[in-house]
């Protein structure tokens, strides 16, 4: 019932990063090895890593890899370089707002060292080697509070996830499959329902997948069968990852997920969504002002090389949607499951304790 040791999607190793090649899974079990900005960049644009917290892991590491780059000893021209190398990077992925609180915390740290430009330099690859450490300590503690979070039942819960929020979005543990994880450990649970996720098919794809590494029994659903699930009594609680939270509490996750809420809602089957307070942007007011990407239509009229609909069919190809913070019982960060509507009291009171 263990963590397989293998499912760290983002590893720094030598003088690059190691990235478990997400769109090879589940046929093929691939690593990408990067070495410059660049490269990087177009892994995040290409989804070879994806997920909010493996994002910005990620991110972190294209910082230092796009700092390395500079051949300059002037701080100064230094610093222009690493806001050119931060704007390439934000470039990548709108909506996931841990790739842009790692480039943030990574320009920050830049800012106020008083180093050398070579010593700063490797104080980047520390930060964000930390920043690597920290999420999986993050994912854990989300896991465990996560766990006595879910309903009491005398029998072991049966959990519906949408798309992937598992060790391979992460640094190695999970969000959402952080908290199925803990489950699992402590034999509270039976059994995952994994909503295969169209367009991309994570759930299918990478979330069953994580499933057998682990031993845990895991049931592939498609997208139109929740409802079905729900009204047959086949689930206990739904838990979800996010992209990005307002702080009024409404959340990006990847699209169809608010359909998932409004119909455990329907059925009054506890709605959770777990994600770190890196995914939290209280910049944002409400839902209504989080950017929300729209992808290539080539996701939506084939799989692989077969065509699922005629010439001529125009395409809308959103990759995230928003839930509105009533359908949500909690969210489950690393300082605890708190309601929507409490999040900046209560994170603020936790974060302070």
């Amino acid at each position: 019932m263990s963590l397989n040791p293998s499912v760290y999607p983002v590893l720094w190793h030598i003088d690059r990063v190691l990235l478990i090649d997400q769109t090879c899974l589940p046929t093929e079990y691939k690593v990408v090895e990067i070495t410059s900005c660049e490269e990087l960049a177009n892994a995040i644009k290409t989804m070879i890593v994806r997920g909010a917290p493996a994002i910005g892991v990620a991110a972190a590491y294209g910082m230092y890899l796009g700092a390395r780059e500079s051949q300059t000893d002037d701080r100064e021209q230094f610093l222009h370089h690493l806001e050119q190398v931060a704007q390439q990077l934000r470039a990548t992925r709108p909506t996931a707002v841990n790739l842009f609180w790692a480039i943030d915390r990574m320009l920050n740290m830049a800012y106020q060292s008083t180093a050398a430009v070579a010593d700063l330099k490797e104080h980047l690859l520390q930060a964000a080697q930390a920043i690597n450490t920290d999420d999986l300590q993050t994912c854990q503690q989300i896991g465990d509070h996560g766990l006595a979070a879910l309903p009491p039942t005398p029998e072991k819960l049966r959990i519906l996830t949408h798309c992937n929020a598992g060790a391979l979005a992460t640094a190695g543990y999970g969000t959402a499959l952080g908290v199925i994880r803990s489950a699992w450990r402590e034999e509270r649970l039976e059994r995952v329902y994994a909503d295969e996720t169209r367009p991309r098919l994570q759930g299918a794809k990478l979330t069953t997948w994580e499933c057998v590494q682990a031993g845990i029994p895991v049931t592939l659903l498609t997208d139109n069968m929740a409802a079905h699930c729900m009204q047959r009594g086949l689930i206990d609680a739904v838990v979800v990852g996010a992209d990005r939270i307002a702080a009024n509490g409404d959340t990006a996750n990847k699209i169809g997920t608010y359909s998932v809420a409004l119909i455990a809602k329907a059925h009054q089957i506890p709605f959770f969504v777990a994600a770190p307070l890196s995914t939290i942007d209280f910049k944002l007011t409400d839902g209504s002002e989080i950017p929300i990407e729209e992808r290539d239509p080539s996701e939506i009229y084939a799989v692989g090389n077969t065509r699922l609909c005629p010439e001529g069919v125009e395409f809308y190809n959103p990759a995230f949607d928003v839930t509105p913070a009533h359908l949500i019982a909690a969210i489950i960060t690393e300082f605890g499951a708190i309601a929507p509507g409490q999040l900046k009291e209560q994170l603020w009171h936790l974060s302070k304790g």
